[in-house]
């Protein structure tokens, strides 16, 4: 990153030309990686204590209780279950989730969570 007091610090390389757009792109990249990493750990760690009523596949009977928690869901799933989220995501990442201001990498103008929509504020 850029800081005080190492400046323009990058071990890995990864921004060699020292084109300030192609910096910007890592940094927003780097802030919704981080972003994507805090809602995984929160959807491993929910499901220990809620689990939505009703049934994930209505077809196979199978109830959201009956899912295990963490890695054993994957076998539990049905394929057609993570292909919707596949798309999902998908979707919010290419339509919803838009940058606001080229300049701010990372702000996507959603404020805390998304709820408020206001922006943090300097």
């Amino acid at each position: 990153g850029v800081q005080a007091p190492l400046g323009f610090w990058d071990p890995a390389g990864f921004c060699k030309s020292g084109d300030v757009e192609d910096f910007n792109q890592c940094r927003a990249a780097e802030i919704k990686h981080g972003r994507v990493a805090m809602y995984a750990t929160m959807g491993y760690i929910v499901p220990e204590y809620y689990k939505f009523p009703g049934f994930c596949s209505p077809s196979l009977n199978l109830k959201f209780a009956d899912i295990p928690n963490g890695i054993q869901a994957l076998n539990k799933v049905p394929l057609e279950g993570w292909l919707q989220w596949v798309a999902l995501c998908g979707f919010y990442e290419f339509v919803v989730n838009q940058p606001v201001n080229p300049k701010e990498p990372g702000n996507f103008g959603k404020g805390n969570l998304g709820i408020t929509g206001k922006s943090i504020e300097d």
